[in-house]
């Protein structure tokens, strides 16, 4: 490979990740003179205008005196939009600072319209200066992506993982079906496996659930496992049934809501119905799963009694 190729390869690159080229810098760095790095610049152009497929063009921003890549508009994310998951995110308080910071930086310089980035921006600066990381201090973004891989391919999962009730860390062979995140956490939901290195730990006909912080080593495993279509796991349908990711047996509620806003109950409920409304409060029942509702109910007070449950 002649040295303009490798040149050109490297503009490339340091160009895709988000670099600025500067002229003469570059002139510099690699030992040629200017006209020949405005060519290459010029054949990296072409490049891109000739591959529309790549949704990318090359331009010259006079604000930092140098070449940058942009996204074309049309694959771009308008301003409300970018400002509106960007603040999702931050305030999602989901990840160490050190794994949420490059995804916001990627979503502004990739998806912005050029021109408006300073915009977002500044509205969000202060939320990424003062922001807070979750108290466990873990990365585990790439450990995600492989735990997603084993749940789309149906395949056996062997786990430690450290309760908070344990001191020690207890090991589990499971079937993953689904990654769901709530209230600053991500959960992997799995069904329990008989294993001949745990016989004590019974099946369970219901999922459980696993914050993946907590699982200190996991093993992705050859062997699949296979789930009649009707019986998937749905995280939709799963996620209307579960309070504060309190795994348990599914059950069915009854209480009297006496406070103001009942499209709060109907959010915090997707299975909830209403049976009544009358001057005592609406009169509602929802289906469940595990116990998670009953530190809800006891949170509100003089504003919920429990009448029955199955």
């Amino acid at each position: 490979m002649d040295k303009k190729t490798e040149r050109i390869i490297d503009l490339f690159n340091r160009l895709n990740n988000g670099e600025i080229v500067n002229k003469s810098k570059a002139a510099e760095q690699y030992d040629v003179n200017e006209r020949s790095i405005l060519r290459d610049i010029q054949d990296l152009r072409s490049y891109f205008s000739n591959h529309h497929d790549y949704g990318k063009s090359l331009i010259f921003d006079k604000k930092v005196n140098g070449y940058r890549l942009i996204r074309n508009d049309h694959n771009s994310l308008s301003n409300s939009q970018i400002f509106t998951v960007c603040k999702i995110l931050l305030e999602s308080r989901a990840l160490v600072k050190e794994e949420m910071m490059p995804i916001i930086d990627n979503l502004l310089s990739g998806c912005v319209p050029f021109g408006e980035l300073s915009k977002v921006e500044e509205l969000i600066s202060n939320e990424k200066l003062l922001y807070l990381e979750p108290n466990h201090g873990k990365k585990f973004v790439s450990k995600m992506w492989n735990i997603g891989s084993a749940v789309r391919e149906n395949r056996f999962m062997r786990i430690r993982y450290q309760k908070l009730t344990e001191p020690d860390k207890v090991m589990r062979l499971i079937q993953p079906v689904g990654i769901m995140f709530s209230e600053f956490y991500f959960y992997l939901i799995a069904y329990i496996s008989e294993s001949e290195d745990n016989p004590d730990v019974p099946k369970r006909p219901f999922p459980t659930i696993y914050r993946i912080d907590r699982i200190a080593e996991y093993e992705i495993l050859k062997e699949h496992y296979t789930i009649p279509y009707a019986k998937r796991f749905q995280e939709g349908e799963f996620r209307k049934r579960i309070q504060f990711m309190f795994g348990g047996e599914l059950r069915r509620i009854k209480f009297i809501y006496k406070g103001l806003s009942i499209e709060a109950i109907l959010d915090r409920f997707p299975t909830a119905q209403i049976l009544d409304h009358s001057d005592k409060g609406w009169l509602i029942t929802a289906e469940v799963y595990g116990d998670g509702v009953d530190m809800w109910l006891r949170s509100q007070g003089n504003m919920v009694e429990v009448i029955k449950e199955k």
